[in-house]
């Protein structure tokens, strides 16, 4: 089946108003607000699922509606209302009045439809997830899944997880674009294990990286520090699927590949800081990072010292 989700190669973070989505071939799947100009969005993808931030800016009445062939996980970080009705297709409707810090799963096909009165102004995430390309165990067989759908519960794992994939909305760290494939996956996961699918699985221990697939990955990863890769392209050259590549990598380096290639942009970096005529900008750019205040957050996570610090040690 063909992906859901069509977006230029190496595009994270998409700029979104009415001219960049209706550039877009075919269109993201969205929440259909009315009227459209009350809501603010902010947007980033990853391999199956797209992250969109919805911010209402007016305490007019409104509505909103979704039917589309992907599942669709709402989280609401803010929800009061005077009055509305929230409904999911399959399920009887909801008027309670605060569903803060609740979830909404939609599974594909379904109708989701809503509308209400704000008392304070919504603030939610909407997850679009495609069940065919999501990074998940093939073995699990999520596309085939059943997923039933959930109408404001709660759920400690896929808060988390949806709390991740948010904050990496607008990241300028390159690597963070592994990372959001790899949650992904785990948001996968979390709705499997919340369907009762994950139980009885027993997976087989496929072991690390063959030898010449540590090598061949790793070479590659050293020749491209500076750009955007994903997981896709990595375990191409090592002939894995993604899921069963983000597993053996960690095996054999004992971390996944966003952290690993993180960690050899910083140790490029030190190389780099010992030029006292290199800027930090431009070391910053020169090792992929597109703003210097996510490379001086990555050195310092990393090294615990700023860039500058670490270059006035070294005189």
């Amino acid at each position: 089946m063909d992906r859901l989700f069509s977006y230029p190669e190496n595009q994270n973070l998409i700029a979104v108003g009415p001219s960049a989505l209706a550039a877009l071939e075919p269109p993201p799947p969205t929440v259909d607000f009315s009227p459209a100009e009350i809501v603010r969005h902010r947007m980033a993808h990853w391999r199956g699922v797209q992250a969109k931030t919805v911010q209402i800016i007016s305490h007019e009445h409104f509505e909103y509606s979704f039917k589309q062939q992907c599942h669709l996980l709402v989280a609401v970080e803010q929800g009061v209302r005077y009055d509305g009705e929230t409904f999911v297709e399959g399920l009887p409707k909801s008027t309670i009045r605060n569903y803060s810090h609740k979830l909404v799963f939609v599974p594909a096909g379904r109708k989701f439809f809503g509308v209400q009165r704000p008392r304070l102004l919504t603030r939610s995430i909407c997850l679009y997830i495609d069940p065919h390309t999501v990074l998940v165990d093939p073995d699990l067989r999520f596309a085939e899944a059943e997923l039933q759908p959930r109408l404001l519960f709660e759920d400690s794992g896929l808060w988390e997880t949806v709390l991740k994939l948010k904050a990496q909305i607008g990241s300028a760290d390159p690597s963070d674009r592994m990372y959001g494939d790899a949650l992904g996956g785990l948001l996968a996961h979390e709705l499997l294990r919340l369907n009762g699918a994950t139980a009885a699985l027993r997976r087989a221990d496929r072991g690390g990286l063959a030898g010449w697939q540590q090598r061949r990955v790793i070479d590659f990863m050293e020749e491209h520090l500076a750009e955007d890769i994903s997981l896709q392209l990595l375990a191409e050259l090592v002939r894995l699927s993604p899921y069963h590549f983000l597993r053996s990598f960690k095996q054999s380096f004992g971390e996944p590949p966003h952290r690993y290639w993180t960690a050899r942009r910083i140790e490029r970096a030190k190389a780099l800081l010992a030029n006292p005529r290199a800027s930090i900008t431009e070391i910053a750019f020169d090792i992929g990072f597109s703003a210097v205040s996510a490379f001086s957050a990555a050195f310092h996570r990393i090294t615990g010292q700023t860039p500058t610090d670490y270059r006035r040690h070294l005189e």
